[in-house]
């Protein structure tokens, strides 16, 4: 028989890696302009993604919509975007996020884990624009949150989110990377809320300890449109365990750490938590903006294509002539894009690096959209597409997997191969995907572009142009939250 030893029940202090995230968020000044410049891009990039799913996906107009009397009528609630809903703050933070998500359009940070430091923004979002309007229902103009404050929390929280993904896979241990988007937004909203420091270790002690989610949804055969909306349901948990905390929900002091019940052991196989770098602005700084509509591994490999493709037609060559293709690229490419067989729905089929190349090709170089993914596309049936996929490979080029994940090049590189029935190749390669910091000069304003044409989805140019000159005045970052979320409304 066993004996079994008491426990030991005294007090400890909270995990350090929680307090290091609510001191970061409280005491840590934003000095980078850089940041409050890119700050601002995201912020509109994220705004022009969601507008996008919400008129090109029926998927996602159908799971924002609200199901029970009354919850799209709430009073001083948060008017969604594109919608005539008000939301409570729970739903319109899960709702928020999923459009901005949905449609894996908006920006991306690669490393160990990967992820999408803009998933936040469903969270900040509503809790700045929630706070704001009560705040001046109750004529107290000081608790107002303004803009400034929203992109304060957007860069924390990218800033948290992109340091874990460094050095931390969580998919390694089966887990999905919005858990980062759940801690990260519970400890800035802890913040725009006005919580005590000790309140917010609390929230953030939950936040760890709150049941995440398997990365199931994400992977071959089990690609579904749950890795759309399950940003969303990371906004939701954190606007929801900030506010027990404000209520006076007690925290729990070692939930890493903790012996036996802790993540660390039950979880991430006992492994701790590695921050390699201090947190700053940084991520904000080097964020990668998608400006073409791909899974951001895939984006190096859909630019070579675009290449090959117009040498192709250069040569007087199609599809047809295509006999082969392979495809050389890193490590975390083959593990999410490198699927074949049955593609069944948009999330499916936008997580294939297969799909996407052949609808490139297809198209004759011309770039994938969003609505390419949609069951009712051409694409989605066209057996060309299933012939292409059919004659693509794909292995890992360790270079390219080692040039990632060094902190000096951070690239997402690709290189592809076309043999041709006549015997001779196409090669082409791209090192940094459009999108990437080092491409700034080409990408901003492909971004802003992308921002527009996104919007005038569902707004008039005429607004789509006051939106844009908000964001790009002196003033804006003055502007009260719910003032900017107003010129939103349908």
């Amino acid at each position: 028989m066993h004996a079994y030893q008491p426990d030991d029940n005294s007090e400890r202090p909270y995990d350090e890696i929680v307090c290091r995230i609510v001191d970061y968020v409280y005491d840590y000044d934003i000095v980078s302009e850089a940041a409050w410049a890119r700050s601002k891009l995201a912020l509109i990039d994220s705004l022009g993604a969601a507008i996008e799913s919400l008129t090109l996906s029926k998927e996602c107009a159908s799971l924002v919509t609200p199901v029970l009397p009354g919850a799209g009528n709430v009073a001083g609630g948060f008017p969604l975007p594109g919608t005539p809903y008000s939301l409570d703050i729970l739903q319109a933070a899960f709702s928020m996020g999923a459009m901005i998500r949905y449609l894996d359009h908006n920006d991306a940070f690669p490393g160990a884990e990967w992820g999408h430091p803009s998933d936040n923004l469903g969270a900040i979002l509503v809790t700045g624009d929630v706070l704001t309007r009560d705040a001046l229902a109750r004529g107290e103009e000081q608790k107002v949150i303004t803009m400034k404050q929203i992109l304060t929390a957007l860069i924390k929280a990218y800033e948290i989110q992109g340091c874990f993904q460094i050095k931390n896979a969580f998919n390694r241990v089966g887990l999905d990377h919005t858990i980062l988007v759940k801690i990260a937004s519970t400890a800035v909203v802890s913040w725009m809320m006005g919580l005590s420091r000790d309140q917010a270790l609390a929230a953030v002690s939950h936040a760890w300890v709150d049941g995440h989610p398997l990365r199931i949804f994400r992977q071959a055969p089990n690609a579904g449109p749950r890795k759309g909306w399950a940003a969303g349901d990371a906004c939701m948990r954190a606007v929801h365990l900030a506010s027990l905390a404000r209520a006076g929900q007690p925290g729990i002091k070692t939930p890493l750490t903790a012996t036996r019940w802790g993540f660390y052991e039950v979880l991430n196989k006992a492994q701790e938590f590695q921050l390699p770098r201090p947190l700053e602005s940084w991520v904000a700084e080097n964020v990668i903006f998608k400006v073409l509509a791909a899974e951001g591994h895939g984006l190096t490999a859909l630019e070579a294509t675009m290449a090959a493709s117009k040498e192709l037609q250069t040569r007087g060559l199609g599809v047809a002539d295509i006999k082969s293709i392979h495809v050389r690229t890193q490590e975390a490419a083959m593990i999410i894009i490198n699927k074949k067989g049955p593609l069944h729905n948009p999330a499916d089929r936008d997580h294939c690096l297969r799909y996407m190349m052949a609808v490139v090709l297809l198209k004759n170089g011309a770039e994938i959209e969003a609505d390419d993914y949609q069951d009712d596309s051409p694409w989605a049936n066209d057996a060309r597409v299933n012939d292409l996929r059919s004659i693509i490979s794909m292995e890992e080029d360790p270079q390219l997997t080692q040039d990632y994940h060094d902190p000096q090049i951070r690239s997402c590189g690709s290189a592809i191969a076309i043999s041709l029935q006549d015997g001779t190749t196409i090669n082409a390669s791209r090192y940094f995907p459009l999108g990437h910091v080092v491409r700034d000069e080409e990408t901003i304003p492909l971004v802003r572009r992308k921002a527009i044409r996104n919007l005038e989805l569902k707004f008039s140019k005429d607004k789509v142009a006051r939106i844009m000159e908000t964001v790009e005045q002196p003033g804006f970052e003055e502007l009260p939250a719910s003032k900017f979320i107003d010129m939103f409304r349908e």
